[in-house]
């Protein structure tokens, strides 16, 4: 019967279609990532040059540098073609980049900078973080998301807090480039400050490093105003800084669940407390990096595969950053970030002082 004739006529057609949809997505899914894996190598190699190492412009940086720029000239032609592979990037690869982020760090870091550096690290990002949310909440009236953002990354490390605090606080593209252009700014003239106002201090090359690591935002910043002042600043201003890093996964963790009882008390449901996977791993992470069980070309090679990563989520994050929508987000959010950068060198430095006074 015709029937009978049509009904396995159909069901190819079917399969040839689904075939072809899937065909399709592998197709957008590798251009994507092949797209947002150039842009990550032109920021990783343009990061080891002279000019990029002196004003502390890490590959993360460069990284949203590149695909903002790429992203609002070149990309819109391309963007039905390689859409599935840069939001695969964008979501996907920056978790478990933030993941293998742990390989950097061990629990002796913690052991070598002592009671002090800890509790200046905590005091640091707590005070910091409540500041940047009351003050741009309350005072500036923007949004909770952009606050928080700004907050995560004047207070812990810069972009990589920004990148691993967005799927906690699911900020779109546009606000998340807004933080981590304040990070820049205001990071880098922390960079060139810090080393100018060193002799007016009064205090020690180690003491400098822990103020230093404790209070400015990236680590690629950290490490250029530590070595401004001597090898031994930089070496305790990258330990502290680590620490502070370390502190990301906790901090999400404490993010993630006052949200969550935020939306409950809000919606009135039974909504449970979602906490981030990769936040937990992070830890898990450090944790197998301080056994010392993992030989150090592993790890190093570990950390290298980290460091493409971050920078493929950071190139598909500007791809997908709009120049107008960072436009409208106005002036606000630069005054937020600056008042957070007084509080972090001046509150910072008092701070730092009055725990090494106690401790």
């Amino acid at each position: 019967s015709i029937e009978d004739h049509s009904m396995p006529h159909s069901s190819v057609v079917h399969d040839n279609n689904s075939f072809l949809k899937s065909s399709l997505k592998s197709y957008q899914w590798w251009l994507g990532i092949i797209l947002v894996a150039i842009i990550a190598a032109m920021s990783i190699l343009a990061s080891k040059l002279d000019v990029a190492t002196h004003m502390g412009l890490s590959a993360l940086t460069l990284a949203i540098v590149f695909g903002i720029f790429i992203g609002n000239t070149f990309f819109p032609r391309v963007a039905n073609h390689t859409a599935i592979g840069v939001d695969y990037a964008k979501n996907k690869l920056l978790r478990v980049g933030i993941v293998l982020y742990g390989f950097r760090i061990t629990f002796q870091q913690i052991e070598g900078i002592g009671w002090a550096g800890i509790i200046i690290d905590i005091l640091m990002i707590s005070c910091t973080f409540i500041l940047a949310y009351y003050i741009g909440t309350k005072l500036l009236r923007l949004d909770k998301q952009t606050t928080m953002l700004i907050g995560a990354g004047s207070s812990i490390c810069g972009a990589a807090a920004i990148m691993a605090a967005e799927p906690v606080i699911k900020g779109q593209a546009h606000k998340v480039s807004v933080a981590v252009a304040t990070v820049v700014v205001f990071g880098t003239i922390a960079m060139f400050l810090y080393p100018l106002i060193y002799p007016y201090l009064d205090i020690s090359a180690e003491q400098y490093g822990m103020f230093a690591g404790s209070t400015i935002h990236e680590v690629a910043q950290v490490v250029a105003a530590g070595r401004s002042v001597s090898e031994d600043a930089a070496n305790t201003a990258v330990i502290v800084k680590m620490i502070r890093v370390m502190m990301l996964a906790p901090f999400l963790i404490v993010l993630s669940t006052c949200i969550g009882k935020e939306t409950h008390d809000t919606s009135h449901k039974s909504n449970s407390i979602t906490i981030p996977w990769f936040a937990v791993l992070f830890i898990v992470a450090s944790g197998i990096n301080s056994l010392n069980i993992i030989p150090p070309h592993i790890v190093n090679y570990l950390i290298d595969i980290d460091s493409i990563l971050l920078a493929m989520a950071m190139a598909a994050l500007g791809l997908r950053t709009h120049i107008g929508a960072i436009h409208q987000a106005g002036v606000k959010p630069l005054i937020l970030a600056a008042i957070l950068f007084l509080f972090l060198c001046v509150g910072g430095f008092f701070i730092n002082l009055a725990v090494l006074i106690l401790f």
